[in-house]
């Protein structure tokens, strides 16, 4: 299978005023990313607030969204769920309107203990579009599902014929190199840490990943992978420092999903507030966070409409 290069984003969901789903902003986004560097995005996911979705928006966010694929921007939907039978049905529609590739984290009910649980519902999912890659996508701190990655890829090795990968979204890069050498090197290993970038370029020889401050910071993000593919390492390293310094800011503000995406709203491209149990920002602590990123200098680095 094709592996990614570059950075896919994971775009936030927009809404309106009364918490339905905004189909308009989705033209502009999908330029402005394309604009920045991002190769690509990877929908209704944590970032895009997927489970607070229905079924139903999520199939109409997908069918946006892909009007603006293209042979250099790629749309992966997520279809995760709860309900296998549901992630079954959103990956075929996925296949049906020519998604590039799916996706599917471990539930967050029941939760999964065991790798063999966890491969019957990938097998289950990725059997709605068999001609589609699927992703697993790791990211244990929203579910439990503290499995060994390793374990993960033998199991599915040769009994999922469509897995393409990992979106690794972990702490451990010795882990998530290891999952790159296996079985040398087949299976597609993105990197879903924005803060460490550079240590994943160095030790784990990525190739791409999928980030969520792309949204708004993918300039400095794709710089990175820039800096070290031109063997500039310390332009490399002050980016992904700085990268730092912009997330250090988004978690005091209640992280990614709610603090980034009142970023949005700063940078000119307002997507509306998150939908409950989500907490909001208040006027002003998006005030506050506004002066935070301009002391960094966030504004003449960050992404641009």
């Amino acid at each position: 299978m094709q592996k990614i290069k570059g950075l896919i984003n994971a775009p936030f969901t927009p809404f309106y005023a009364n918490g339905e789903v905004n189909l308009e902003p989705i033209a502009a986004y999908a330029a402005m990313l394309k604009k920045n560097g991002l190769k690509g995005v990877f929908i209704n996911g944590s970032s895009g607030e997927g489970y607070m979705l229905t079924d139903e928006e999520r199939k109409r966010l997908a069918e946006e969204w892909i009007k603006y694929a293209d042979d250099d921007f790629k749309v992966i939907v997520h279809v995760g769920s709860c309900c296998v039978k549901a992630s079954r049905e959103l990956a075929r529609h996925a296949a049906e309107i020519g998604a590039w590739g799916i996706g599917a984290m471990a539930p967050p009910f029941p939760k999964i203990g065991r790798v063999e649980e966890l491969v019957k519902y990938i097998e289950e999912i990725a059997g709605g579009a068999p001609g589609l890659p699927f992703y697993y996508y790791h990211i244990p701190a929203f579910n439990g599902a503290f499995l060994p990655m390793v374990k993960l890829l033998e199991a599915v090795d040769g009994r999922v014929p469509n897995f393409a990968g990992i979106k690794y979204t972990f702490e451990s890069i010795y882990e998530y190199n290891q999952c790159r050498l296996y079985n040398d090197g087949k299976f597609d290993m993105l990197h879903g840490q924005d803060e460490t970038i550079l240590p994943s370029l160095a030790m784990g020889g990525a190739q791409g990943g999928i980030g969520g401050t792309t949204n708004y910071n993918g300039r400095e993000l794709t710089a990175i992978i820039d800096c070290w593919q031109r063997g500039d390492i310390e332009a490399a390293r002050e980016h992904q420092n700085f990268a730092q310094e912009v997330i250090n800011v988004i978690c005091r503000y209640r992280g990614n999903i709610v603090g980034g995406k009142r970023i949005m709203k700063l940078i000119g491209l307002d997507l509306g507030k998150n939908r409950t149990p989500f907490q909001n920002l208040t006027d002003d602590e998006e005030a506050a966070m506004k002066q935070e990123l301009e002391a960094i200098g966030f504004f003449g680095r960050c992404n641009r409409l």
